[in-house]
């Protein structure tokens, strides 16, 4: 993470009880049902539902858009708080699918740890392997949930020794399974020197817990027959001597990741790793800024927009944008400066989010999420503090990768396109780019799923029938450069140039020459494949 220097002063108890983190993972590895789990051990539901369960009532709570319920994935970050013993878990699910890989990183920029979910036959998988880097660039403390154990897996060793090849992070178990497969019984705790045994009758119930006096105590045989007690103490034995032991310090850079093992759909394991996320995952961090850090035990309240989220209920046209608290005691009615436009504003209805169900925030404090509705004031990358001027730093915008052209079904509808089109760029989930000739709007994404999700999204919230059509562009570029040689450029690229939905020029290109071309003859002009937001 950030600077943790060991002079600090200690942070005041309710911030240090926070823990904010978001879960990462590959489509399908079981994000979305241990995300449930979660919720059911901190008594925030009494029943979780499967990704793909039966009626409107058992649709898992974190998905809300009516296209994850329909396909049972996860495609836009939502936002939970709930209670675990002495903690405050503030848990981000970040969208699984590949698609959405620029809503995850910005995600990303808002947590303080993330808990790494690995399907047990799978592996690490490419989409795992993408965000476990962007957890890099931030030194994220990470933690490892090896799921699906119950059924046919992979050999635990192999398994590790992957994590470590392929994303050079040193793993240390902080469980063991017992069996694999039809014969798994559960995991040994080697953190608490405990037996936790798997009930597969009632995947809602958690397993009980067996005291162990260390991996000699007679009381194992009781339990674990003698083939797989064999089998297990053989590779406990193999454990310890090959793998490292469990540091704080190293987890809290981000050079090491405790892995525990287990089956979130039968609620196994789960509580352990919860357990582990209060005692090994990181307090709220220090926030990057320009132009000073800011730190979580500072009196004065600051926080960062890090998502925007249209039209979470349908019925009301409402905006929400979530807020990352970086410093301070919050409390409801407080009067926040606006860092981009200047403008005080009284938060006066802000949300805490159980999934799609909210109620009000009283207060909040550092390392807490809480939603803003408001009427578009509020976008990405914008800075709220109680009257300094400070910028939080790192939100990237990355360019599009793919492009098309987007015409609404009725052309006298022209003028509702661009509104929702403004709204979904405002939100994140596409750049909208305004051609300096010709009509219409060419919409960049950065996975072709998005395209749907777009015209499913704009025909449900706007009644708006639309079509997205090949362009003839293939990627888009920000120019930068001083007024002048920016001027010229543009006079003589007009058929090139356009304006995204902040107003800056954009350069859209068909090949790599047109790139090459541009930093040959414009020398003062430069094109870059990401802008900071809000500058």
């Amino acid at each position: 993470m950030l600077d943790t220097a060991s002079n600090r002063p200690a942070l005041p108890a309710e911030i240090a009880r926070r823990r904010t983190f978001a879960i990462i993972s590959h489509p399908d590895a079981g994000k979305t049902t241990l995300t449930e789990k979660f919720l059911l051990f901190g008594g925030a539901i009494q029943m979780a539902g499967q990704v793909r369960a039966k009626g409107e009532a058992r649709r898992t709570r974190s998905d809300f858009m009516q296209m994850e319920k329909d396909r049972g994935i996860s495609v836009s970050a939502s936002a939970m708080s709930f209670d675990f013993k002495n903690f405050r878990f503030n848990l981000v699910d970040t969208p699984g699918h590949s698609d959405f890989s620029e809503d995850t990183y910005r995600t990303l920029t808002a947590v303080d740890a993330a808990v790494m979910v690995i399907d047990g036959a799978k592996g690490v998988e490419s989409q795992t392997q993408k965000l476990f880097e962007v957890c890099r660039l931030r030194d994220l403390p990470i933690l490892t949930f090896c799921n699906k154990m119950d059924r046919e897996s992979r050999d635990v060793f192999d398994i590790i020794d992957e994590i470590q090849e392929n994303l050079a992070i040193d793993v240390t178990p902080a469980s063991w399974p017992i069996g694999m497969g039809k014969e798994f019984m559960g995991c040994y705790d080697l953190l608490n020197d405990r037996l936790e045994l798997m009930d597969r009758a009632d995947r809602n119930r958690v397993a009980e817990s067996i005291e162990i006096k260390g991996l000699s105590d007679p009381a194992l045989k009781e339990h674990i027959p003698a083939h797989l007690l064999e089998k297990f103490l053989e590779e406990i034995e193999m454990a310890r001597e090959l793998l490292p032991e469990l540091n704080h310090q190293a987890v809290l850079e981000g050079h090491m990741t405790p892995i525990w093992f287990g089956s979130a759909i039968n609620s196994f394991g789960v509580k352990e790793l919860m357990d582990g996320i209060g005692k090994y995952g990181p307090e709220p961090q220090p926030q990057s800024a320009d132009p000073r850090q800011v730190m979580p035990e500072e009196n004065k309240v600051a926080g960062f927009v890090f998502k925007v989220q249209a039209n979470m209920d349908p019925k009301h046209r409402d905006r929400v944008a979530f807020v990352r608290l970086a410093s301070g005691h919050f409390h409801r009615g407080m009067k926040l400066t606006h860092v981009r436009s200047k403008k005080p504003m009284a938060i006066s209805n802000p949300v805490l989010f159980l999934a799609s169900d909210r109620e009000l925030a009283e207060e909040a404090w550092a390392g807490d999420i809480i939603g803003i509705p408001n009427h578009g004031q509020l976008r990405i990358g914008d800075t709220l503090t109680e009257g300094e001027n400070l910028k939080v730093t790192g939100i990237p915008s990355f360019a599009p990768e793919l492009l098309q052209n987007c015409r609404a079904g009725d052309p006298m509808k022209a003028k509702h396109l661009e509104k929702a089109l403004m709204q979904f760029a405002e939100e994140g989930a596409a750049k909208v780019f305004k051609p300096a000739f010709g009509s219409g709007f060419i919409v960049g994404v950065v996975g072709q799923l998005q395209f749907e999700v777009l015209a499913s999204r704009i025909e449900l919230e706007y009644g708006l029938p639309v079509r997205f059509e090949p362009s003839q562009f293939t990627s888009a570029r920000w120019v930068q450069g001083d007024k002048t040689a920016v001027d010229k450029f543009i006079t003589a690229n007009k058929q090139h140039i356009s304006h995204d939905n902040d107003g800056d020029v954009v350069f859209l290109t068909r090949l790599q020459w047109d790139i090459d071309r541009v930093e040959r003859d414009y020398p003062d002009v430069k094109l870059t494949a990401t802008k900071e937001m809000m500058v």
